[in-house]
């Protein structure tokens, strides 16, 4: 078993966004586009196909119900329905590939710990992170991008 849960988007929040074009909390209007790039999709964590698959980019706020201040930024899911990823199915193997950034965070948005990893440095890292009695959740980040990708948090 693993020791963390992955934690995509809700499929909730991903059919409301499929269904009205909106972005959640906020109403912004939803961009639909061809894939220019690899993303992933916030549902179910996969990259992109470019130039193939079709993906609605929408504005939301990865501390939305974890945290009262609100940082929004930019996300994609597939514009037709993708399974969500399993929570307990480890880190997604499509984003290990990924330069990113995983930022440790305890209650209150206090940031505690920030670091770069690829490949197989990145569990260790999160372990590493998870394992501190001042960290709440890990949030992944794309490097290169800046996108937020997903939260981790203890099982």
């Amino acid at each position: 078993m693993t020791p963390y849960r992955v934690l995509a988007v809700s499929e909730k929040v991903a059919r409301k966004v499929r269904e009205t074009r909106k972005s959640p909390g906020y109403g912004h209007p939803v961009h639909a586009e061809v894939a220019t790039g690899y993303g992933p999709c916030w549902s179910c964590l996969r990259d992109f196909e470019i130039g193939v698959e079709r993906r609605l980019l929408f504005t939301l706020d990865p501390f939305f119900g974890i945290e009262e201040f609100p940082l929004p930024g930019p996300v994609f899911v597939h514009e037709d329905e993708c399974p969500r990823y399993p929570e307990d199915a480890g880190f997604p193997a499509d984003i290990l590939g990924h330069d990113l950034t995983l930022v440790a965070y305890g209650r209150g948005r206090h940031q505690r710990a920030e670091e770069h990893a690829t490949g197989a440095d990145v569990e260790p890292t999160v372990a590493r992170m998870l394992a501190r009695p001042d960290v709440d959740y890990v949030l992944v980040r794309d490097t290169p991008a800046g996108c937020y990708d997903f939260r981790i948090e203890p099982a």
